[in-house]
């Protein structure tokens, strides 16, 4: 397990999700000698320049060819290797989707996907390159676990349980250098289960990737109000912990998602499947990146443009609160 520390914490959020990535496999291939990482051209993107050098013949760069790497990751499953086959979200994500359905989902396989900068992590590079829908598309396969970390220490925590997972998953990396933390200290990590960051008595924020922090960061001012938020971090979109869907509708006045992704297809819609399945009925507010492509700018900017930062997600909350009455 790797050491949650201090100073590991401080060093992955200056790095990023998928620089910490990178960190964490180069450690674990050591103790794994069935461990494959596959990349699409992305070695040092991902952070696994080094995993190459210590690693040459557990790694393997297919080049710009990403549905040929799902494959290869395909047969290296088929012969035994745990493997880890990664690419910029959407070209790990709609670029593969029918070879993620079909060689991973259909054939159950044991390779996570690696989605990385996604969001709008990439900032200038603009709509060909954000993650926009890599919740919505990776939920629609039969066998597939979608894992969103709220940070990098929740990065660490997911790839070594997605190392010993059994089936295919989808591993969403969002936020750039300088990762504001969530969990400073070691947790209880499991796949498939809520984690409440945050007690609160009025309002249940349901968020997921970096903006479990955005959410925290919105309570100050909520409080300020006289609005007492609970905050759960979902960091598994698929499977849903529904028990913790049940406690947030049967237990508050109002729950909110929030995601760095599209309103289609992502944990809003999951939260709503959820609603509608069970009747319940507390008001449900989506919170997420419209059906729309903006124009593009620094990751700071896009996510203030597009009402994401805390400040917007408080005044949001507070409107939609007020009217309940």
């Amino acid at each position: 397990m790797t050491n949650i520390s201090n100073e590991n914490v401080a060093l992955w959020s200056r790095i990023s999700s998928r620089k910490t990535f990178g960190l964490v496999l180069d450690e674990l291939a050591y103790e794994h000698p069935e461990l494959m990482v596959l990349v699409a051209d992305v070695a040092d993107s991902a952070g696994l320049g080094d995993f190459e050098k210590h690693h040459p013949e557990q790694f393997l760069n297919v080049g710009i060819a990403e549905q040929n790497m799902i494959a290869i990751a395909a047969g290296l499953a088929k012969s035994g290797y745990k493997v880890f086959a990664v690419s910029f979200a959407p070209f790990a994500s709609m670029r593969c989707f029918e070879v993620l359905r079909t060689y991973l989902g259909y054939m159950n396989l044991d390779v996570t996907v690696v989605g990385i900068a996604s969001g709008l992590s990439m900032g200038t590079g603009g709509n060909t390159h954000y993650g926009l829908e890599d919740l919505a598309l990776p939920r629609t396969i039969p066998n597939m676990t979608v894992v969103s970390p709220a940070d990098c220490t929740e990065t660490v925590k997911a790839t070594e349980a997605l190392l010993e997972h059994k089936g295919p998953a989808y591993l969403r990396l969002t936020g750039v250098n300088g990762n504001q933390p969530v969990y400073k200290e070691d947790y209880d990590f499991r796949l498939g289960k809520a984690a409440k960051v945050r007690e609160g008595t009025d309002v249940a924020i349901i968020a997921t990737g970096t903006m479990v922090y955005e959410s925290l960061r919105a309570t100050r001012k909520l409080q300020k109000e006289g609005i007492s938020c609970a905050i759960l971090d979902m960091s598994t979109v698929k499977p849903l912990d529904e028990e913790a869907l049940e406690e947030a509708f049967d237990s508050y006045r109002l729950v909110v998602t929030v995601e760095e992704h599209t309103l289609i297809g992502g944990l809003g819609s999951a939260a709503a499947e959820y609603k509608a399945r069970y009747g319940k009925k507390t008001k449900l507010e989506m919170i997420g990146l419209p059906d729309s492509f903006e124009k593009a700018g620094t990751y700071a900017w896009m996510l203030d443009n597009q009402r994401l930062s805390a400040r917007h997600l408080a005044d949001r909350i507070l409107e939609v609160y007020k009217t309940l009455g």
